[in-house]
């Protein structure tokens, strides 16, 4: 997936550059052995934490062209166990000059690399994956989007669920509509070919606004809204229950 859109274009551009690293090049036994049975019985395996110490302090100690490493990388392991991944994280590990992704697999990870090694562990949801590598590939592409100069234009970003700014920030996205105007007798909202940005825009707001109650009243809880903001919220809600009725 590193060889496509905007990942791919991203890493040609030097604005990230993206290595793989194998933990069986990090043992010191005959079968390369990464896992082993736990402590106190069950079933499955759990990865070792000698591998994973030894690659981890191997790619901190050089950057990707084999120099010396200034600054020691970010480590975050992928793991059930870890704080739910969401734009804000994403946005947090954008600002990063080096991050370190470890993929947890079997039974999971010997508690000492989350204790000694790991600076953050991350779900990307209250699922079971056959490994983190999935989750690997979702957080590298939700940052890189978020790098400048990796999307097309620098506002789209912005556009999409879980960002914008204000009040719209943590929102699911308006609906979006382009060419032709009546599709098989369904129509664009007419006020999106009005022409009035202003119109367009309180269009979107209150539209992101009855998208989130709808589907994700989650990401309202706890918000600090502005007076617009909180109004608007009336509003739409007082619409919606007049929706229901009729």
């Amino acid at each position: 997936m590193f060889e496509f859109g905007i990942v791919r274009r991203a890493s040609e551009s030097d604005l990230i550059q993206i290595s793989i690293h194998d933990l069986r090049d990090h043992t010191d036994d005959r079968h390369r052995q990464v896992d082993d049975r736990p402590f106190g019985g069950g079933a499955g395996m759990v990865m070792k934490p000698d591998p994973l110490f030894r690659a981890v302090n191997a790619i901190a100690g050089t950057t990707s062209d084999g120099a010396a490493a200034v600054t020691r990388p970010f480590v975050v392991l992928l793991s059930p166990q870890g704080r739910l991944f969401k734009q804000s994280v994403a946005e947090e590990l954008s600002r990063l000059d080096r991050l370190v992704l470890i993929c947890g697999r079997y039974e999971g990870v010997d508690e000492r690399v989350t204790q000694g090694l790991v600076d953050d562990e991350l779900s990307i949801g209250d699922y079971v994956l056959s490994g983190g590598e999935i989750a690997a590939m979702v957080v590298v592409d939700a940052v890189t989007r978020l790098l400048p100069g990796a999307l097309g234009c620098e506002t789209s970003a912005e556009r999409e669920s879980f960002a914008g700014s204000g009040d719209l920030s943590g929102l699911l996205d308006f609906p979006q509509y382009t060419r032709p105007a009546d599709y098989q007798g369904m129509k664009v909202p007419e006020v999106l070919l009005s022409g009035h940005h202003g119109e367009i825009e309180r269009w979107r707001r209150r539209k992101a606004i009855e998208k989130t109650l709808k589907r994700r009243p989650d990401l309202l809880n706890g918000r600090d809204w502005t007076a617009q903001g909180k109004r608007e919220i009336d509003e739409v809600i007082k619409e919606i229950s007049r929706e229901d009725i009729d």
